[in-house]
C-alpha cells in the first residue's frame, strides 16, 4: 500500500484539489441565494473533487506505467517511480490508472447526468489527454506540450468546470480565476521536469525543460509563480469580489522555493522544492476560494 501512495504522488495533489475549491466558490452566489451555502450543491462539489482527483492519480500511475515500459525513468532522481524501480508490474500500474480514470468517469457520468450531457466530452478528452500525455505512439509530453496540457485541464477545464456543475453556465470570473490556478499548476510540473532534465535529455524525452534548457527553465518557474500574485487583484477587482485579494498574502510562502531555484538547486535538493510548490498552490487555492465564497 505504502508503494501505491507513493505512486500516486501526493505532492502533485494540489494541482487537482484547487481548481475544484476556487471554481466551487466561484459560483458561490450567482444564483442569487444568500444562504450558509450560497447556493453551492455540496454533492457536487464532492463528486467534482473525484473526478479531478481520480484523474490526477491517474495520470501519475499512466506516466508511472508510460515512462516504465519505455525505459525513459532508469535515470530520474525524483520519487519513486513502480515500474521502473520493480516495485510493482507494469500491468498492474496500467490497470490502476485505468481504474483511477473509471472512477473518475463514474463520478463525471453522475454530474452530467444532473447538468449537461456535453461534460462527457469534456470528460473523455481528459482521460484521452491523460493517457496520451505520455502513453500511445507519440506521446505529446514527450514533445514539450505537457505545460499547455496542465494549464488547460487542470487549470481552465478543472476550475470551469467545477463552476460550471453548480450553476450551469460559463462566467468570466471562472474564467478569470482559472488562469492563476493554472499558472501554479504549471509551475509543479516545470520544477518536476527542471529535476530531470539530465535524465529526460539522455532518454530522449523533449520536454520543455530540456528544449529550454536549464537557466530558461529556472527562470520560467518563477515567472510562473509570481505571475498569479499579478492576477489575482485584477480578477477579484473585476468580479467585485476583493476578498478575493486576500490570496495575496501567500506571496510570502513563494520566496523560499524561487530562491532555492534561482540559487541552483539541482537533482534531490529540489524534491523539496517539489512540495513547497505544492504547499504555495494549496495554500493559494484555500485563500483564494474563501476569498470568493465570503464576497460571493
Amino acid at each position: 500500500m505504502n508503494a501505491w501512495i507513493a505512486g500516486a504522488r501526493p505532492r502533485t495533489l494540489p494541482a487537482a484539489v484547487v481548481p475544484v475549491l476556487v471554481g466551487t466558490a466561484a459560483a458561490a452566489g450567482m444564483d442569487g441565494d444568500t444562504g450558509a451555502l450560497k447556493g453551492l450543491i455540496v454533492w457536487r462539489f464532492v463528486a467534482a473533487l473525484v473526478v479531478s482527483l481520480a484523474l490526477q492519480v491517474g495520470v501519475n500511475y499512466a506516466n508511472d506505467y508510460s515512462d516504465g515500459v519505455r525505459g525513459t525513468d532508469d535515470e530520474r532522481v525524483g520519487p519513486m517511480r513502480l515500474v521502473a524501480s520493480g516495485a510493482k508490474r507494469p500491468g498492474a500500474v496500467k490497470r490502476a490508472a485505468f481504474l483511477s480514470f473509471g472512477v473518475a468517469a463514474l463520478a463525471g457520468l453522475a454530474l452530467a447526468a444532473t447538468t449537461s450531457w456535453w461534460l462527457i466530452v469534456v470528460g473523455l478528452a481528459s482521460i484521452a489527454a491523460a493517457w496520451f500525455y505520455t502513453g500511445g505512439p507519440r506521446p505529446y509530453g514527450y514533445a514539450g506540450f505537457g505545460e499547455l496540457f496542465v494549464f488547460v485541464f487542470f487549470g481552465v477545464v478543472a476550475t470551469v468546470g467545477s463552476a460550471f456543475v453548480q450553476i450551469v453556465r460559463v462566467t468570466p470570473l471562472a474564467l478569470g480565476a482559472s488562469v492563476p490556478v493554472g499558472l501554479l499548476a504549471v509551475a509543479l510540473l516545470v520544477v518536476n521536469n527542471l529535476r530531470d532534465i539530465p535524465g529526460d535529455t539522455v532518454s530522449g524525452k523533449r520536454t520543455l525543460a530540456v528544449r529550454l534548457g536549464d537557466k530558461r527553465t529556472r527562470i520560467l518557474y518563477t515567472a510562473l509563480m509570481y505571475l498569479p500574485f499579478v492576477i489575482v487583484p485584477v480578477v477579484a477587482g473585476l468580479s467585485g469580489r476583493p476578498l478575493g485579494a486576500a490570496s495575496l498574502f501567500v506571496v510570502v510562502f513563494v520566496n523560499k522555493p524561487v530562491l532555492n531555484v534561482l540559487q541552483g538547486a539541482k537533482g534531490p535538493a529540489l524534491i523539496p522544492v517539489l512540495g513547497a510548490t505544492g504547499r504555495v498552490q494549496l495554500l493559494f487555492g484555500i485563500v483564494f476560494a474563501a476569498g470568493l465564497f465570503v464576497g460571493g
